[in-house]
């Protein structure tokens, strides 16, 4: 038994100077943002919404989403014209048409409304979250999947959930779209294999990271500016596990965070690989509270101007 517990800790020692030795930082912000470029986060918004959409290889799936998103905006903005938006559309190094496709709506809805940022290299989901989130003009922004699985009028469902949690701290809030009571009829149409996964990732979620938020993966977030720049300021996870990392940081910044159900349809042609991504983003979440705990990892305020 002895020998047993210094094996645990003397593993469990190495485990945490692996992840500490091994951490790395996302690109520095200013690297993305240059000072006097525009738009910047930093600056005050000059946009209601700002909608960023990362992309990866979605030629096929992005113009039903961006069909219904902008048919959704533009009814909005006729109604009350006092609405503004913008799409920002991020290629994160895609190898087919999807900047070809998403150009295609710029020219449509003008670039006021509709812009396409190019990542040269494929960063991952959150990568392009990123880069987006830091380039948008928005008082709110809304992440939304290219697949479309979200309803896009959903928005006001998670509007609402933003709104609830009024009076915001320092103007930080957000609002989570979840898919958590679709449960029970997901479990019915996986293998036992991905249902085992799923939970097993629900677990070292609830576990390790965040414990107050069923469906930490849902694509449709929606944060107040000041949130998104203290969250994506702070973020270092660029996959798949990238969504726990922020929700991680909300808490521990203390940002109320709102879970609010929306509908969803799954949508063929994901990115996600089930075994392989799934043992990714497990190494993801135990790093991410190895790298915290020990200090790799440290929140830093950040002002706007």
């Amino acid at each position: 038994m002895e020998c047993l517990t210094t094996f645990f800790v003397s593993f469990s020692s190495q485990v945490c100077a692996i992840a500490h030795i091994t951490a790395k930082t996302m690109p520095h912000e200013d690297a993305e943002c240059k000072k006097g470029s525009e738009p910047n986060i930093h600056d005050p918004p000059t946009r209601e919404l700002s909608v960023v959409v990362p992309s990866y290889n979605e030629e096929n799936r992005l113009p039903l989403m961006m069909d219904e998103a902008l048919d959704y905006l533009e009814k909005r903005q006729k109604k009350d014209p006092s609405f503004t938006y913008e799409v920002i559309v991020v290629n994160d190094g895609s190898k087919d048409q999807t900047a070809k496709v998403a150009k295609e709506y710029c020219k449509k809805y003008g670039s006021d409304k509709v812009r396409v940022i190019s990542l040269e290299k494929n960063r991952g989901k959150g990568g392009a979250v990123r880069t987006g989130v830091f380039s948008s003009r928005g008082k709110k922004i809304l992440m939304a999947d290219a697949d479309g699985a979200t309803k896009f009028a959903d928005i006001e469902k998670v509007e609402e959930g933003l709104k609830n949690l009024r009076p915001w701290p320092k103007g930080m809030a957000i609002s989570c779209g979840s898919r958590a009571h679709l449960e029970k009829d997901s479990i019915a149409k996986r293998s036992y294999f991905r249902t085992l996964l799923m939970y097993g990732f629900h677990f070292l979620v609830w576990f390790l990271c965040v414990k107050e938020i069923r469906d930490t993966q849902c694509g449709f977030k929606l944060l107040t500016r000041e949130a998104a720049l203290q969250t994506f300021s702070n973020l270092h996870i660029e996959r798949w596990a990238f969504d726990v990392e922020l929700l991680y940081i909300a808490q521990r910044l203390k940002i109320p965070i709102a879970e609010v159900a929306v509908n969803w349809t799954e949508i063929e042609g994901s990115k996600l690989v089930p075994f392989w991504s799934w043992l990714q983003m497990g190494r993801d979440l135990l790093f991410i509270r190895l790298r915290y705990m020990t200090g790799a990892w440290k929140l830093e305020a950040k002002k706007c101007n």
